[in-house]
């Protein structure tokens, strides 16, 4: 599949911002908004240079406590590949080259991208693909591209080979989990297929197919996707990522089901913001894919962009990254950093 170069990509991100601008003319060309965009580009700087400093020598980033090092890496990795940067070129070049090395490193015999005794490893697994899916395109050396190819096939055929009989994935394969599933897990594989996908990679269509009948099967009457097919209740942040991974399996148009979906999540994410115990602790992972939705979505995003962009530089930390009290600041900060590059349009995966 032909991708088009990253710098080129810049080019025609440019054009279409100057072409906005001028057809917007003085609501979007104000002061204000001016200095808005000003303060984000500055975050974002702050934040990946933050990431930049707190990655470990061997190439990983780790959450707190030494956790999830695979998913935080790819986490990691996507935030700075999202300003521009390549394994070659750009500012942060040499953090994603090692980042690349750490996860193609981390493949294993049997495809999976991660470490089988990690109890969450499908997380890192979808989460490499989806990154290592974004390098893969630009990459100039030819072994090192060779070596992506390589591994993104096999991590496709072990995500088929992990996913449970009703379509789903859980925190390890069916076979190591019992066949159990559930709904945060499956949003990674399915963004991370689709990512591959994109970039060249065959994924039989039938693994997207199961995976989004089993988001619909979890859906229920007022919209809200509940944790697992066989337990828990609504959850607006599973809701809000299944609507983006959605989007990513090709499901653009407004159905019935995604109708039911946005109204749920206007209730409980945005505009509404339901509470604290309806976002189970999960209001950075929420809106790090409602973002994706709004972003595919122009006129809202116009009206979200402000509100999500003033959330997230109010709560800065002097050291340029952000806290958090459960995963902890790397995570969050590469979330945030996301977000807040969503406009730029660099990467395959969150283009409209």
């Amino acid at each position: 599949m032909f991708r088009i170069p990253v710098a080129v990509r810049r080019l025609l991100a440019g054009i279409t911002l100057f072409a906005t601008l001028i057809g917007g003319a003085s609501r979007v060309m104000s002061a204000d908004s001016i200095e808005r965009q000003k303060k984000v580009d500055q975050a974002v700087m702050r934040g990946l240079d933050f990431l930049a400093r707190e990655q470990r020598r061997n190439g990983y980033w780790e959450a707190g406590g030494g956790q999830y090092r695979v998913a935080m890496t790819a986490l990691c990795g996507m935030a700075l590949v999202c300003e521009g940067s390549t394994t070659t070129r750009g500012k942060y070049s040499r953090s994603i080259s090692r980042a690349v090395d750490y996860l193609l490193d981390a493949s294993q015999p049997n495809g999976l991208i991660g470490f089988p005794d990690d109890y969450h490893y499908t997380y890192g697994h979808g989460f490499s693909m989806l990154f290592l899916s974004q390098v893969y395109g630009e990459e100039e050396d030819s072994d090192r591209r060779t070596r992506l190819k390589r591994v993104l096939e096999e991590a496709v055929k072990f995500s088929a080979a992990a996913q449970t009989t009703r379509g789903g994935w859980g925190y390890v394969s069916a076979k190591d989990g019992n066949d159990f599933d559930e709904g945060s897990t499956c949003i990674t594989q399915v963004q991370g297929l689709r990512a591959c996908r994109n970039a060249g990679i065959v994924v039989p269509a039938e693994i997207i197919e199961r995976a989004r009948k089993y988001i619909e099967d979890c859906t229920t009457p007022s919209g809200g996707v509940k944790y697992s097919f066989t337990s828990g209740g609504e959850r607006p942040p599973i809701t809000a990522a299944a609507v983006a991974v959605l989007f990513n399996a090709g499901n653009y148009e407004q159905t019935p089901q995604i109708k039911k979906m946005m109204e749920y999540c206007t209730q409980t994410v945005w505009p509404a913001k339901g509470n604290d115990q309806q976002h189970f602790g999960h209001w950075h992972y929420m809106h790090y894919y409602y973002a994706q939705v709004m972003y595919r979505i122009p006129a809202e995003w116009e009206k979200y962009s402000p509100w999500i962009e003033g959330e997230i530089l109010r709560t800065q930390t002097a050291q340029g990254g952000w806290d958090d009290e459960t995963v902890g600041a790397v995570y969050v900060t590469a979330i945030n950093a996301t977000i807040l590059q969503l406009n730029k349009g660099y990467l395959p995966i969150y283009q409209r």
